[in-house]
């Protein structure tokens, strides 16, 4: 084993496993909505519309605040700002178990989403000062398995605590968000005390492993303000980078629209007790996992970004598309599966590509615009597919509306690869 990568992988057990737990507890707080559904909507007289609503509001608060929060966390750092958002996440998501009607329902979701702004492209920041460019797609993959896992693991966990209906007086959905909140309040404290900013303040390396691992994250920043600039308006301008708004907004908006529907959509096709359901809901996530890893292990070993982007998006439309038309449990599941396969195996590669062109407080900027638009995608998913589903009666619109955009998204990566927007693309 060579001296980088032994380098490289012992900041990938110190960093990755602790960042993993954190998204891991993200996600479940954020779509954990899904299955509070089940129980919720019927106890609170909510429709498929509102629920939809209700369900796509976080994103636009968190699309509100993203590039402002990104910009602190790279002024302040990322142990402080990232414990802060956690906290404030943490307690918001336990306050839903107060909701008691639509208003109160959309106004805590818009303010979850206030709070955990920054988070995602926070840490995709972090990485890139801890990994170089030919690092960043495994690393970046092995962080965003925390979107696939926190379902594998949250649909079985959302089942059993359902289950505790009634227990001291409250419902089984009150129970859900109070337990799945409060490991985000505790987590956020350990941040504080566990994450070091930079590889300047990480003790375990020694002081020639940081000295090697500052000089070539600066040179290769270097290189990228020398051919790009670094001011924010090459951040918030650059037609790169709004060639992959737009790719992340189409990938969100069929990742979001699947992952905070599914529950329903399997309890649409096979009626199931909530538990069942939960460990149904966990298959598709679970090899879209595996797929992620591979994806991104793949792209790091070739050395190839874009096509690692857009065949999974159009693997995903063909899921999404197959899934419209499916009746049948099993078949279904199926669809299903691909479609979470071709849909989250684009993540990990995806977030390797600012990075080519951008660096300092640019990067920080760039990261949060283009989530900014995922964000987007994550209101227009859910919002739609309820919308959908409240005037047709079945899922099967809003699910053909997100093929389509992952055929958009696929379009887009391989047109931004056509023209070569990006100087240092590898030739393949």
């Amino acid at each position: 084993m060579s001296t980088d990568e032994a380098l490289y992988r012992k900041i990938r057990w110190r960093l990755l496993p602790y960042l993993l737990l954190l998204y891991v507890i993200a996600w479940l707080d954020r779509v954990n909505i899904s299955f509070a559904a089940l129980q919720m909507n019927e106890d609170l007289s909510l429709s498929p519309a509102v629920y939809g609503l209700g369900a796509g509001l976080f994103f636009i608060g968190y699309a509100m605040f993203e590039v402002p929060s990104n910009l602190v966390l790279a002024r302040v750092g990322a142990r402080r700002w990232i414990a802060r958002i956690m906290v404030t996440w943490g307690i918001l998501s336990v306050a839903m178990l107060f909701v008691e009607g639509k208003w109160s329902f959309y106004t805590l979701r818009l303010l979850l989403g206030i709070a955990e702004a920054g988070f995602l492209p926070g840490v995709i920041y972090y990485l890139s000062m801890w990994f170089p460019a030919r690092e960043r797609g495994r690393a970046v993959s092995w962080f965003l398995l925390g979107i696939p896992l926190s379902s594998v693991v949250g649909g079985p966990i959302a089942g059993l605590l359902l289950g505790l209906d009634g227990l001291h007086g409250l419902q089984g959905w009150q129970w859900l968000f109070l337990l799945e909140g409060t490991p985000a309040i505790i987590l956020g404290f350990t941040t504080w005390w566990l994450l070091p900013d930079t590889p300047r303040d990480a003790r375990w390396l020694a002081p020639e492993e940081r000295q090697s691992l500052e000089r070539r994250i600066a040179a290769e920043a270097k290189q990228i303000q020398t051919r790009h600039g670094t001011g924010l308006r090459t951040a918030l301008l650059h037609p790169v980078v709004w060639l992959l708004c737009l790719v992340m907004f189409a990938c969100q908006t069929g990742s979001y629209g699947l992952t905070l529907w599914i529950p329903q959509i399997i309890r649409g096709i096979s009626v199931q007790s909530d538990l069942v359901t939960g460990f149904i809901a966990a298959i598709p996530y679970a090899a879209a996992a595996i797929a992620m890893v591979l994806v991104g292990s793949s792209s790091d070993r070739t050395g190839e970004r874009f096509w690692h982007v857009a065949v999974p998006s159009f693997i995903g439309a063909a899921g999404f598309a197959a899934s419209a038309f499916v009746q049948s449990p099993v078949p279904s599941l199926i669809a299903l599966t691909i479609a979470a396969v071709g849909d989250m195996s684009t993540r990990g590669v995806f977030w390797t590509l600012p990075g080519r062109f951008l660096t300092g407080s640019a990067l920080a900027a760039g990261i949060a615009f283009i989530n900014t638009f995922g964000a987007l995608g994550g209101f227009v998913g859910p919002t739609m597919v309820g919308y959908v589903r409240e005037t047709t009666g079945s899922f099967a619109g809003g699910l053909l509306m997100m093929s389509g955009l992952l055929v958009l998204a696929g379009v887009g990566t391989l047109v931004l690869r056509r023209t070569q927007l990006l100087s240092d693309v590898a030739k393949t």
